[in-house]
Formats: structure tokens, C-alpha cells, sequence
């Protein structure tokens, strides 16, 4: 091997594992968020409005979502522009800077300038999140175009391994007694590793630059594509599916179960966190709508009955179903749009993030404002529930818990008809050519 072929090859490494930083810097952050929402309600917004206050820890969490929506929507189309290293060095100040703004409102009175300055640092997460996935999901296409669907379900492995680090993390800091805000100041470790790995690897070329094909061709390529639309809309479904209930169920399971629901979290991601390494073989066997059929056949009842768990070893069993189920969505989603789409480069692949942050984005508060009314409702108004202490409240919250999980199990119920379609209409493709 040259000297040129070597240096090469070693670039493509540390492209790949500075990209699967990036991917665990973006699921640390989900667990931090996850763990901290409960003492935002605590700390800050039942202080602020006690009647409201899940809907208010639904807002700032979705914050994020909406960042992650606009970097995806504005940094897709213009990343070859911008170029990958630049995205990479704005998604970690996005979480360094984010992750200061909400430990200094959380050192405040509780106000209102509070509540906005922390929903300032989630957006600033959130806009970090967008720039890592319109950078590294391109980036991964472009150094592996032959396994693409293969690659990014790897790449997207380090997504759970960082929820599973960030919630071994929380858990270990609140049994230390620490503040939760330490959560915090951890994850701006990985942001500042990656500025550093940033600037010394050498980035390529996305796949449309590659292929010749010029921008305004990328944008063509999306308008005569109707069938990326289908692609498009169910992306928002099975990122809800999975994203919405994973932010909300340490809060939800809390309640639910009497046992810290991060576990059932950290859990789950370690299911996910093994599967996806064996995407590749999967979908050469069964196709990427045929793994998506069978996923969603199992997401919608692993979220159905989790809702309906009352004891850890239910919560468990739910979760495990739960947990294969969303397992290759996210990754076989934008697999499957960049073996069919290459010419849409780093923009479809964007759009197919945008998607799933809108979705979830207003998703979070519709699950709070359920919690509010649920809870609201079950204990006779606003004015009983102040008066409500002990195991009293804790019935009342288990009931809007309930009711704010059970609403999500019906999106991949959904989605199971569309991806059986799209299976079927490739087997009849791949028979006809054969």
C-alpha cells in the first residue's frame, strides 16, 4: 500500500470516529435532557406555574427539536457550501454554549427570563444537533458510498451509546448527591474533543460534488423525485415514534412504574446500540421498507403497553419490544432515501432530519399538554391538585402519565400499511428484474 493510499485510508478513520463523537455528543445530550427535565419542573417551572408546568418542560425540551429542524431545513441545502468541518465546529459550540445558558438560569430565581433563557440553551443544543446530522450523515455516504444503509446504522449506533454513558452518568450523579447540574457540564466535554479532532481531520467532497452533478441539479433531483415525499412524510412518524417518547420516559415511567424510568432508557439504547450493528445483514435479506414493515409492527405495541406498565418487570418486557421496534428506523430511513436518491445529496438527506424534528417538535407539547389535563382533571381541578400531597398526587400523576404515553403507540400503527406497500412493490420490482 502507498504512502498516499495510507494516509488515506487513516483520514477515513478518523473521519468515521470523529463522526461517531459527534452522533455521542447528540445522544449524551438527549439523556442529559431526559435527566433533567424533572428538575427543571422541580426547580423552575412548577415554581412559575404549577398548573402548566409539564407543558412548560414539553415547550424548552421541544425547543430542541425546533433547532435541530431549522440547522437540518437551512445547513442541508447550503453544507457543501459551508462546508462539513464548519458544521461540525458550530454543532459544538451549539452544545457548549447551550449547555452554559441553562446552568446559568438554572443559578437564578425563578422568572420568566429564567424559562427563556434555558429554552435559549436547548434551542442552542437543538441547533447543534441539526448541524452534526446535516454534516456526518452526507459525510458517511460520501467515504462509504457501497454500504451506505450499513455505515449509517453503525454511525447511528453511538446515538444510544450516548444515551446509554449519559444516563449511567445521571444516575451515578444524583446517587452522589451531586447537582444535576454537573449533568451539564459533562456534556461539554465531547463538544470540545470534536473541535479539536474537527480541525485536523481532511474533509471530502459530498456525494452530488462527487458526481459531478451541480446545485441546482441536487434541487432538481428533489422536484422530480414525488416518491421522496412518501419518504419524507414517513420520517416524521417514525422519528416521533422514537425520539418523543425517549425524551419523555424518565419523567413518564417515574410515575408510572416507582422506579427511575432512565433505567428502562439506558436499557433500551443498549438494545439499540448492538442491533444496529447488524443492520447490514438484516436488510440484504429483507430490504429497507421489508426491516421498516416489521419495525413499526413492533414499535406501536412496545409503546402501547408501556404506557401500561405498573412494575419494573413489565416496563421491561414493554420496553424490549419497544426497543426492537425502533431500533433501524431512524438509520434504515436515510439509508434508504440515499441508495434511491444520490443526486439529492446532503439536501434530501437533510430534509429527511427536518422532518422528523418538526414532527416531534410539536409532538413534545401536545404529550405535555395531555399530562396537564390528565392530571388536572383527575384530581378535580387546579385548585385540588395544589392541595394534593403524598399518594394522592402520585395516583393522579401515574393516571396523566399514562394517558400522555399511550397517544405516540398510534403513529407506527400507522405507518405499517405504507412500508408494507413499498415492500411489496420492491419484491415485485426485484422479481421482474430477476
Amino acid at each position: 500500500m502507498s504512502e498516499g493510499s495510507e494516509l488515506a485510508a487513516a483520514n477515513r478513520r478518523l473521519l468515521f470516529i470523529l463522526s461517531n463523537l459527534a452522533i455521542f455528543m447528540i445522544g449524551l445530550g438527549f439523556a442529559v435532557r431526559a435527566a433533567i427535565a424533572s428538575d427543571l419542573q422541580a426547580d423552575l417551572f412548577n415554581v412559575l406555574d404549577l398548573a402548566r408546568s409539564a407543558t412548560m418542560v414539553g415547550e424548552v425540551l421541544a425547543a430542541t427539536f425546533a433547532g435541530f429542524a431549522l440547522t437540518l431545513l437551512f445547513g442541508a441545502a447550503l453544507v457543501d457550501l459551508i462546508g462539513m468541518r464548519r458544521m461540525l465546529l458550530f454543532a459544538a459550540a451549539g452544545y457548549f454554549f447551550g449547555s452554559v445558558a441553562v446552568v446559568a438560569a438554572s443559578v437564578m430565581e425563578p422568572s420568566t427570563g429564567a424559562y427563556w433563557l434555558v429554552y435559549g440553551g436547548l434551542l442552542l443544543t437543538g441547533l447543534g444537533w441539526g448541524a452534526v446530522e446535516a454534516a456526518t450523515n452526507p459525510l458517511i455516504a460520501a467515504i462509504y458510498p457501497g454500504e451506505k444503509t450499513h455505515r449509517l446504522n453503525i454511525l447511528h449506533a453511538w446515538w444510544p451509546a450516548g444515551i446509554v454513558a449519559g444516563g449511567l452518568l445521571g444516575l451515578l450523579i444524583a446517587q452522589l448527591g451531586w447537582s444535576w447540574q454537573v449533568n451539564l457540564l459533562i456534556l461539554m466535554v465531547p463538544a470540545l474533543i470534536l473541535v479539536v479532532l474537527a480541525l485536523k481531520a481532511d474533509f471530502p467532497v459530498t456525494e452530488r460534488v462527487a458526481m459531478g452533478l451541480s446545485y441546482g441539479d441536487m434541487w432538481e433531483q428533489l422536484l422530480r423525485s414525488p416518491g421522496f415525499f412518501i419518504w419524507f412524510i414517513c420520517m416524521m412518524g417514525t422519528v416521533t415514534a422514537e425520539l418523543a417518547p425517549g425524551q419523555w420516559v424518565n419523567l413518564a415511567l417515574t410515575n408510572i412504574v416507582g422506579m427511575p424510568g432512565i433505567w428502562v432508557l439506558i436499557y433500551v439504547n443498549l438494545l439499540i446500540f448492538v442491533g444496529r450493528h447488524f443492520a447490514g445483514p438484516v436488510v440484504s435479506r429483507i430490504s429497507s421498507p421489508g426491516l421498516l414493515t416489521v419495525s413499526c409492527t413492533l414499535a406501536a405495541p412496545g409503546l402501547y403497553f408501556l404506557a401500561l406498565a405498573d412494575s419494573p418487570a413489565t416496563a421491561f418486557a414493554a420496553a424490549t419490544i419497544w426497543a426492537v421496534g425502533i431500533c433501524y428506523l431512524y438509520p434504515t430511513m436515510l439509508g434508504a432515501v440515499a441508495e434511491r436518491y444520490p443526486g439529492g445529496g446532503a439536501l434530501m438527506l437533510g430534509l429527511m432530519g427536518f422532518a422528523g424534528g418538526v414532527a416531534t417538535q410539536f409532538l413534545l407539547p401536545v404529550m405535555g399538554g395531555i399530562f396537564d389535563a390528565a392530571k388536572i382533571s383527575a384530581a378535580g381541578g387546579v385548585d385540588s391538585l395544589r392541595g394534593l400531597t403524598g399518594d394522592e398526587l402520585a395516583t393522579v400523576i401515574r393516571v396523566a402519565s399514562v394517558e400522555s404515553f399511550q397517544i405516540v403507540a398510534i403513529i407506527p400503527l400507522a405507518l405499517v400499511p405504507i412500508f408494507a406497500i413499498l415492500w411489496l412493490r420492491d419484491r415485485r420490482q426485484k422479481a421482474a428484474v430477476g
